[in-house]
């Protein structure tokens, strides 16, 4: 059943943000004025991000609080009274940079006595919180993902005069996953609709953003430590998403991003209801559900596709969802990413080996028959997809020839883009129990082979681009030189990336800057023009393609008539 359309009439895109401009305070009854805390009493604080997108989501939410309670964005994390760590604890590379920056942390500590330090996402997990000190010495609070709602109240923030939702969060609880305590995710729904309605999200951007929709993961990558440092999966009311969107609508947000660990696996853990009794459906790999008469992914991207603006067409124009699983990769579901005109031709599914024993070592629960099945599914339904994925060599007990397998799903199923990693054994993990047997300089050879084989098939797709049209949210300037770090979410590509493009040329006209943005197909496009264009979809040629962006010049600026044509 498709969703039917709702006319919605969206308000005029705001400018994009290049900082967070500061939120006026409310207005004080003079007859309690005096008992309000003064300026001096509230930190300015300085939220470092690292790892998914779901992090940077919760930092939002964070940052959101602090804002409600009085608190001033610090400008860096050097002058900052209070400095919010959120990282990631799935690749080792993030921990080792809180970890690195734990004496400089110190330092700043000593220079100010006052300040503040407090260590939180994935990185936190209670089976090891007793640790975490000697890890960290230089934080002062621990919060685990399900926590962070507590933030303001923990470190004493909050006063009578603040919002509702700050005094009254849900306190967060433990449960058990495979006989280790474990956070619990089961109030986030209920704190997230609080800060909407309270408007304590603070997010980053008014041209993107981002919309949680299940928390926590089921699955049973022994590798990963999210299910412990996340909880199971709880899956947020349909009506809730749904009010949200039509919200982030209203702002004249261009572009929404479905988050969750999984999250294709949405709905699956909420009650059956009568409205959603089309569907029936089933997983095709994996641990089976009973997933009839609750609502899934695909009927999301129905209504949020429905949500329509007074000409007809889709009041957000951009509609994308990250991470998938091949678990959950429906049929209902690929049907709707073809029917619905705001779904992006674009999906993220990680594969993660080509060979079916590591897989099963994994704990991923497919083949790479089943995968390769999925893959073929929806590049047929959508055809010219954007496929990127996940690969992990050098996992506990990989062969050579095993190894080999994977270069050789690569070859077969030409992926545009692919995240790839070394293993590295994460603390809490089930694969500790393996034997991390293959030698570090074997693994940094096969992730290099492997990289330098993906980057001639990232070129051979991307050369496809040549010649053609597209369209491109311009999203932001990027200034000559620019020192590009991989950890920084405002940043897509290496050096290495960057240096595969050529520089622009200064023939765009005066006044010209640098720019930088995606198609629908989620290609990042370098080109110049007016900086004004940043959030404004725009028609751009394409003159050169590198392994990993493209380039080109502008064809139709935002009012011109085939811009969207």
């Amino acid at each position: 059943m498709t969703a039917r359309p709702e006319v919605f009439a969206p308000l005029p895109v705001l400018p994009v943000l290049r900082e967070m401009a500061p939120v006026a305070p409310p207005e004080v009854d003079p007859a309690i004025a005096e008992f309000r805390p003064g300026a001096h009493d509230t930190p300015s604080f300085f939220v470092w991000t690292l790892g998914c997108q779901m992090n940077q989501s919760d930092s939002e939410e964070m940052a959101g609080q602090l804002l409600a309670v009085g608190c001033e964005r610090a400008p860096a994390m050097d002058v900052a009274d209070l400095i919010v760590i959120n990282t990631c604890a799935v690749r080792e590379h993030a921990e080792a940079r809180v970890i690195g920056r734990q004496g400089r942390l110190a330092e700043l500590k000593k220079a100010k006595p006052g300040l503040r330090v407090v260590l939180t996402g994935c990185g936190v997990r209670e089976s090891e919180r007793s640790g975490l000190a000697r890890r960290f010495p230089a934080v002062d609070m621990f919060l685990r993902p399900d926590e962070e709602p507590e933030l303001a109240l923990r470190l004493g923030l909050v006063s009578a005069q603040a919002p509702i939702g700050l005094r009254t969060a849900a306190t967060a609880a433990t449960t058990v996953v495979s006989g280790r305590a474990a956070s619990a995710a089961d109030h986030l729904a209920g704190n997230r609709a609080a800060a909407l309605a309270e408007g304590r999200v603070a997010r980053t951007s008014t041209l993107s953003a981002w919309l949680p929709i299940v928390y926590g993961c089921d699955k049973t990558c022994t590798y990963c430590i999210v299910p412990f440092s996340r909880g199971p999966e709880r899956s947020r009311p349909f009506d809730d998403i749904l009010a949200e969107a039509r919200g982030i609508a209203a702002a004249g947000f261009r572009e929404l991003t479905l988050l969750g660990q999984n999250v294709n696996s949405y709905g699956h853990d909420l009650p059956a209801e009568e409205r959603f009794g089309h569907i029936c459906t089933e997983r095709s790999s994996g641990r089976k559900l009973d997933l009839r008469s609750r609502p899934d992914l695909a009927e999301l991207l129905r209504s949020i596709d429905g949500i329509r603006g007074s000409d007809g067409n889709p009041a957000i124009s951009r509609l994308r969802f990250i991470t998938s699983h091949p678990w959950d990769l429906s049929d209902r579901l690929i049907e709707a990413m073809a029917d619905c005109p705001s779904v992006c031709e674009s999906l993220h599914l990680p594969i993660q080996s080509g060979d079916d024993e590591m897989l099963r070592r994994m704990g991923r629960q497919y083949t790479v028959e089943h995968y390769r099945e999925r893959l073929a599914r929806i590049r047929a339904a959508v055809p010219g997809i954007a496929v990127s994925t996940d690969v992990i060599v050098g996992f506990c007990g990989e062969t050579d020839a095993q190894f080999e397998a994977t270069l050789g799903v690569l070859e077969e199923l030409r992926f545009d883009t692919v995240f790839a990693a070394a293993y590295s054994p994460r603390p809490g993990t089930p694969a500790l129990a393996m034997a991390d047997d293959v030698p570090a300089a074997v693994k940094r050879r096969r992730l290099n082979e492997l990289l330098a084989a993906q980057e001639a098939i990232g070129l051979e797709r991307n050369r496809a681009w040549l010649g053609r049209d597209v369209e491109v949210l311009v999203e932001r300037i990027t200034p000559p030189r620019r020192r590009l770090d991989p950890d920084d979410p405002d940043v897509d590509v290496s050096d290495e990336q960057a240096s595969a493009v050529p520089p622009l040329e200064g023939s765009a006209g005066e006044g010209s800057v640098a720019m930088a943005g995606r198609t629908r197909h989620n290609k990042l496009v370098h080109l110049a023009g007016d900086p004004a264009l940043v959030g404004q979809p725009v028609r751009i040629h394409i003159e050169h393609a590198g392994p990993f962006a493209l380039r080109g010049h502008l064809v139709a600026a935002p009012n011109e008539p085939d811009v969207l044509a």
